[in-house]
């Protein structure tokens, strides 16, 4: 059998401001690590039918930015706000 459960939080001012301002760091982060995904896609996509593979060399690529990779650079772009 599966419970749910439900809570309401009604926060002061105070922690409605300390909440708003984590949302909004986590709203960056996600957004600047979106975009770092979509500038690799774009930089790196080469459509095979524009030049053939013999005539035209392949760009080197670079490592492909995915959720686990950002993952864990974040603790490590923490560290280096605080110092």
């Amino acid at each position: 059998m599966l419970l749910n459960y439900q809570y309401r939080a009604y926060p002061n001012i105070n922690q409605k401001l300390e909440l708003n301002t984590w949302l909004r760091i986590c709203r960056y982060w996600y957004n600047k690590q979106l975009g770092d995904r979509f500038d690799w896609w774009e930089n790196n996509r080469n459509l095979l039918d524009a030049c053939s593979i013999v005539s035209c060399p392949l760009p080197q690529l670079r490592d492909n930015p995915d959720f686990y990779s950002q993952k864990k650079q974040l603790p490590i772009i923490y560290q280096g706000r605080l110092n």
